[in-house]
Formats: structure tokens, sequence, C-alpha cells
């Protein structure tokens, strides 16, 4: 009971702290349960810049965006010889007790390092999840300590993690912002681990699983990373794209629907490398501009928040 109090309090600090040094107006969102929750990053991978962004540092529920970080924490282990592709995973209770979308595995039951990583990116497991965070860290709340702390050392100012997959918890919490750095350090650190988010299926035994990301295999160039969905995030996706040897990654907090989800990760990445190509061949870019003849909407945080329709399985293949 005490640890869960003293998650909710840290919590409140993270969503009190914008409301007290910000000047309150209609654009304010301190609170990632309430309207408006949409949040957007779009950045180049390559320099960092921030080609456009809106509340990109309100707190927001990451959802299954989560498991990018769950992934990065397994690929350092790799690296440091701390782990390897064949070791065994076991499902602990904890593991098999977690809530859809999941693998299906029985207590005991065990499938190797390598196969589990490409289920998570895949199949965005969390019983998985969880048991990859027990096999790296002894518990999974050791787990989320280290990816706080690996959130900190790469410049992660807004992101508590208190577990491995993203399902609902007060005290577990980023920013659009968070998740750009994020998925730019994993492309950046592990390169060739990164392919597993290009992966359009992957199966297990007799089980086909379908990548969540839709973009795969339809956008130009796009060859990651992760889609979410929670009852508390809403729809949520971080993507990036290569074209003419430019990389561009795109967030995405807080769509009403997957389908406005993907419709703006598109709008965000085809304005932004057009924007390049107009900065390459001399001319001044205005990003806006390119987005809103997309159909992109400017300024949604100004506007009421449409309704995410409540659903029973808040983590599932409908993410």
């Amino acid at each position: 009971m005490a640890g869960f109090a003293f998650r909710r309090w840290l919590a409140w600090i993270a969503l009190a702290i914008p409301a007290i040094c910000l000047p309150l107006s209609p654009a304010a969102a301190v609170s990632p349960l309430g309207a408006p929750r949409f949040a957007a990053v779009l950045m180049d991978a390559d320099t960092g810049e921030t080609l456009y962004s809106e509340q990109a540092t309100a707190i927001r529920h990451p959802a299954s965006i989560t498991k990018v970080m769950t992934l990065y924490i397994v690929f350092d282990a790799l690296a440091a010889g701390r782990l390897r592709l064949d070791d065994r995973v076991v499902i602990s209770p904890h593991a098999a007790a977690q809530r859809p979308s999941k693998l299906g595995l029985g207590v005991g039951q065990s499938l190797s390092v390598e196969e589990a990583i490409s289920v998570v990116a895949v199949k965005s497991a969390n019983d998985v999840a969880v048991a990859l965070a027990e096999k790296v860290a002894g518990s999974e709340t050791n787990f989320a300590r280290l990816m706080t702390a690996k959130a900190r050392q790469l410049g992660m100012r807004q992101t508590v993690f208190a577990n491995a997959s993203g399902l609902p918890d007060p005290a577990h919490f980023t920013s659009a912002q968070d998740i750009a750095i994020l998925s730019a350090a994993m492309i950046r650190n592990h390169p060739d681990r990164y392919r597993c988010f290009s992966e359009q299926s992957y199966s297990f035994g007799r089980l086909r699983m379908a990548n969540h990301n839709k973009l795969l295999g339809n956008v130009l160039g796009l060859d990651g990373i992760k889609t979410g969905f929670t009852n508390d995030s809403g729809f949520t996706l971080t993507a990036s794209a290569v074209r003419g040897g430019r990389r561009l990654i795109a967030v995405v907090l807080g769509s009403p629907s997957s389908w406005q989800r993907d419709r703006d990760i598109t709008a965000l990445l085809n304005a932004g490398f057009t924007a390049l190509d107009i900065r390459r061949n001399g001319g001044a870019e205005d990003l806006p501009a390119l987005l809103s003849s997309s159909g992109f909407a400017l300024d949604r945080s100004l506007r009421s928040a449409p309704q995410i329709a409540a659903v029973d399985a808040e983590e599932g293949d409908g993410e």
C-alpha cells in the first residue's frame, strides 16, 4: 500500500509542476487523463532538430511505446554480455497474469531471448515484456528503475517508468519530446537491433503474429517503430522513416483512433521530408502550411478533445 501511495505522489508531483511553472491558458494540459491529450513531435534524427511540435513536453501516458525502452535495456544487456540471444526467458506467475496483448504461454514455459525480442516488437506481448524484465533485473520493479535511470541518462526529463509493458499506472508517464529522444537513441545506439521494429510479422511455433504498425510497407521509407493504446493514453505511435539519406522521427500521442494517428504520422513525415527538400534547395520551408495542406489539424490542443471510446481490453490487437 505504501508503495502505491508513493507512486501516486510521484505522479501528482509530475502533473503539478507544469501547472505551477506555466501561465494558465486553454492550451495548458496538466493531466494525462483529461482533455486535451493530443501531443506531437517531428524530429530530424540526424541533427536532433525539432521541426514541429505541439504539447511536446506535456505529461502523457505512453502505452506500449514503453516497450521501446524495455527493449533498449535488453539490447544494452546483450551488448554488455550480461544476456545472450539463446538464453531462456521463463514465464513467471506475475508475467502470466498480465493483461492483453499477450503471447499466452503458461507459467514455467519459456522462449529464447531472441524470440522474446521479436514477440515484444511485433505482437507487443505484455507477458513476454515482463518476463524479459525479470530475466534482466530479477523483478519488474527493479527493471522499471533501470528504465527510468536510462531515461535520465538519455536526456528524457518528463519520463518515469513504473512497468515494462506500458499498462496503466498513475506513476508511469512521459512526453512526446521524450519519446522522440528515446527513438533517436534506439536508432543511434542499437542500429542492428533496431531492425526488429521493421518486422511486419513474426511466427512463434504455429502462431503467426502481424505487427500492429500498419504503416510498415505502406509509407515510403518507414522502418518502425512502435504503436500503443490504453484508455488512459489514447492511440500512440512513434515512427521513423528514411528518404534521400535523411531520417525523421514522428511521434503522436493521445489520438482518438488508430486511423487518425496513422494519418497524422504520415502527414508529419511527408511534410517533414518536403520541408527538408525545400531547405536543401535554398528555399524557406513553411512546415505548418505543408501540414495544413495535407489535412493535418494544427493547434489541436486549443480545441475540444474528441472522445476516445473506452474498450474492455486496454492493451490489445486494436493498438
